[in-house]
This record gives structure tokens, C-alpha cells and sequence, in this order.
């Protein structure tokens, strides 16, 4: 992994709040906080309700938009967007490997027909740091 991409995975392998950006079928913007990460191909994940709104709108068009990296601005050091097509997931492996405790105050368990994964492929990712006003970017290859 390079250096870039390694940067990237740490800042986005734990779980955290993340800033989702869907289009509506009228075409406006919508975003929305969800709690989420990222695997060491840097391929984004959370999960929703299969009947939310999010999963319609990208259903209807795939381009999503994520922002995370920045809990607080006394502690901040790096930030990221991601630019990415996204899908939801059904997928028995996929449902039980995000599965964590805190979302049986959503859904009866990983198995509940309701609980899906939203995947965001990026095609490009920005990691600024803060005080800098040009960001490195990652694109995968």
C-alpha cells in the first residue's frame, strides 16, 4: 500500500461519523450523518434501513459524495472526501461483518430483512491536513 492510501486507510478504519451526500430525484442535494468505515481497499461502508430514502436515491443514481476525518477543530489533523459510486447490500457475509451491538436499537440482528450495507467504490479521495490548502489525491488505479 502506498503511502497515500495508507494515510487514507488510517484515517478511516474505525468507525466514525461521516457526512453521506445522495441526490434526490429532483435533483437536489441531501446529505446525512451516518457511522461508518473503511476496509484496506478503501471501500467505504455503513448501514441504513433497505427502505430509507438514501437507498432509493442511489438506486436512482449511484454518485454519492462523503466527508469525515474531523471529530472536533482543536483535535483535527486530516480530513477526506470521497467522491464514489455507491450500492446497497443484501449480502448474508456483508450484514454480519459490519454487525456491531449499539444497532440492535435499529434492527432485531444482522439477519433482520430491513439491515443493509451501503458500499461506496471511491474514484477519488482528497486527504487535506489541516492548514494546507491543497489536498493530496488518491485515485484508484
Amino acid at each position: 500500500m502506498d503511502d497515500l492510501k495508507q494515510s487514507i486507510f488510517d484515517s478511516a478504519k474505525e468507525l466514525q461519523l461521516i457526512n453521506f451526500a445522495t441526490i434526490t430525484v429532483d435533483g437536489k442535494p441531501r446529505v446525512r450523518y451516518v457511522v461508518g468505515k473503511a476496509d484496506n481497499e478503501l471501500l467505504f461502508r455503513f448501514c441504513t434501513h433497505l427502505q430509507s430514502n438514501k437507498v432509493s436515491q442511489i438506486r436512482e443514481n449511484p454518485h454519492v459524495h462523503l466527508s469525515l476525518g474531523v471529530k472536533d477543530l482543536e483535535t483535527a489533523k486530516h480530513w477526506l472526501q470521497v467522491e464514489g459510486i455507491a450500492e446497497s447490500s443484501t449480502d448474508k457475509t456483508e450484514r454480519h461483518s459490519f454487525w456491531f451491538d449499539e444497532l440492535k436499537n435499529y434492527f432485531t440482528g444482522p439477519d433482520d430483512p430491513n439491515y443493509c450495507i451501503v458500499i461506496t467504490r471511491p474514484s477519488r479521495i482528497e486527504y487535506g491536513t489541516m492548514g494546507s490548502m491543497n489536498p493530496e489525491v488518491w485515485e484508484p488505479k
